[in-house]
């Protein structure tokens, strides 16, 4: 691919402290997917949480939020992201204030879901806001930071979770937002331009209520199925409503004159490319992150906050090159197709190294994460410059909503397949003497164990069944590179792909 050309558009003066800001923004919304983690044990003794509580403490603010990502994209476009963008801070601040007081479960599952509407919004709106204030070559180093804060804060929030409950009690893991939120406001307020789509398109009212329930149902399921079973009544009802909602969403937005998401993007091979390799990027980090969590503290014996620790090199990994601009500076060299491409099959290798030398130690778990870290450093800044930049910058709330719907489907999708793979190859290696139904989890099956040697035989399965799906996740990734580079190449190959922001007319834009 070549050079970008020089954008005929005078960069924003403020651009790099606006980046700032929306960074901010959404490190605390990420951190919040996955800081409660950690204090399960407290709310459990604290609130008298049972299993059922604790499982929609935690899952309520990842299904509202990527239930309303394409409604909040649309929304944003609709009536500016400046404003969308505030709404979300004040949403989230205020979510997270009545969860740091929840006084029951039920207080802190509705505060939670609060917070998941806020976090929709501001997951869409900053993304969108990067690419409408920077032009030409500097979308994809921009694009690489606000990547690097996302990867930051999704592997940070137990390393944060596991210092605040060290000092404090577990409202501080939300009550640190509040400060956060206030600061995000008053910038918002004073930096940001507003900007809207200025064809004014009528909401559509019909797409985000079928897109809601179809998200909210496919992603409930995904949720759900490791816990209840797959082919459990309630997990297959919800993927039946998921996929009826979905279809009725693709339906009516091919036929509706002013659709929440132009089906014609997905006639753009770049495309089609980048959110096929942000499915599997997802799926491949997630789902190796929630399998490793579980070997460090169950296989290894790591406390919470130490498997944190021992996890942070992947984050520091992607911080370090996307800060530094490696991504942004291959893409030139390399194009769409050979960033993600490489990107994904370094990615595979780390999985892949993880599965074959972690369980000797940690240097060889350490040497996989910085593999991992390289290779997500690497395709993410291509993927989502790819996304935004086969769409029109008035539609970018949209396009923003699709991005961040593909990482939270990948992700969710992630753990749900490698941890079924986990589970099927686990209980298939339990020892004589326990039952099946202590395959469940691996505290359950060492209780079961009928001594020493059958409990090392129990831990021998349950590495054996991370190793199994490490491979898998390594396999899908690399799949997934393959095809997304080939779509990708298919549409280099076929005209100009200059990364999104180059060359393009000017948004009409009010001031703040």
């Amino acid at each position: 691919m070549s050079q970008p050309s020089v954008s005929p558009i005078a960069p924003h003066p403020r651009r790099w402290v606006i980046l700032a800001v929306v960074c901010l923004a959404t490190l605390v919304v990420l951190v919040d997917n996955t800081v409660l983690n950690v204090a399960i044990p407290s709310l459990t003794e604290d609130l008298g949480a049972g299993t059922a509580d604790v499982q929609w403490m935690i899952n309520a603010y990842a299904l509202v939020q990527s239930g309303l990502l394409l409604t909040a994209g649309s929304l944003a476009d609709r009536y500016g992201r400046r404003r969308a963008l505030l709404v979300g801070l004040a949403l989230f601040g205020l979510g997270s204030t009545a969860a740091a007081f929840a006084q029951s479960s039920g207080q802190l599952i509705a505060a939670r879901a609060g917070m998941g509407i806020g976090g929709a919004l501001l997951m869409t709106t900053t993304l969108a806001v990067v690419v409408h204030v920077f032009q030409g070559a500097e979308v994809p180093k921009a694009i690489g930071i606000w990547g690097a804060v996302s990867s930051l804060g999704f592997a940070g929030g137990p390393l944060l979770g596991g210092v605040l409950l060290a000092h404090f009690w577990w409202g501080s893991i939300f009550l640190i937002n509040v400060p956060v939120a206030l600061l995000g406001l008053l910038a918002v307020a004073r930096l940001l331009p507003e900007s809207k789509d200025p064809s004014g398109r009528r909401p559509d009212v019909p797409g985000a209520v079928l897109s809601t329930v179809g998200m909210v149902g496919l992603v409930y399921a995904i949720i759900s199925g490791p816990v209840d079973g797959w082919g459990s009544g309630g997990v297959l009802l919800s993927a039946a409503v998921g996929a009826a909602g979905l279809s009725g969403f693709v339906a009516w937005e091919s036929r509706t004159p002013t659709p929440m998401l132009d089906l014609g993007f997905f006639r753009n091979r770049r495309f089609n490319g980048a959110v096929a390799g942000g499915i599997l990027v997802a799926f491949g980090m997630a789902g190796s992150l929630f399998l490793l969590t579980q070997y460090l503290q169950l296989v290894l014996g790591y406390l919470p906050l130490q498997a944190a620790l021992r996890m942070s090199p992947l984050a520091l990994v992607i911080v370090a090159l996307n800060l530094t601009g490696v991504g942004a500076k291959l893409l030139p060299r390399l194009g769409f197709a050979g960033a993600i491409a490489l990107g994904m099959a370094l990615l595979a290798g780390g999985l892949a190294l993880i599965a074959e030398l972690g369980g000797h130690g940690y240097p060889g778990l350490l040497a996989g994460l910085v593999l991992m870290g390289c290779g997500i450093a690497v395709a993410n800044p291509a993927m989502a410059a790819a996304v935004m930049g086969a769409i029109p910058p008035e539609r970018a709330g949209a396009g923003a909503g699709v991005q961040g719907t593909v990482t939270e489907f990948g992700g969710g999708l992630g753990v749900a397949v490698l941890g079924a793979v986990l589970g099927s190859r686990f209980a298939a290696g339990l020892p004589d003497g326990v039952p099946a139904g202590a395959a469940r989890s691996l505290p359950e099956a060492l209780a079961a164990a009928p001594g020493e040697a059958a409990r090392a035989a129990v831990r021998d399965a349950f590495a054996h069944g991370l190793t199994s799906s490490q491979l898998i996740g390594a396999a899908a990734v690399l799949l997934g590179g393959l095809v997304s580079g080939a779509l990708l190449l298919r549409a280099e190959r076929g005209g100009p792909a200059a990364p999104a922001g180059a060359e393009r007319e000017p948004e009409p834009a009010a001031t703040p």
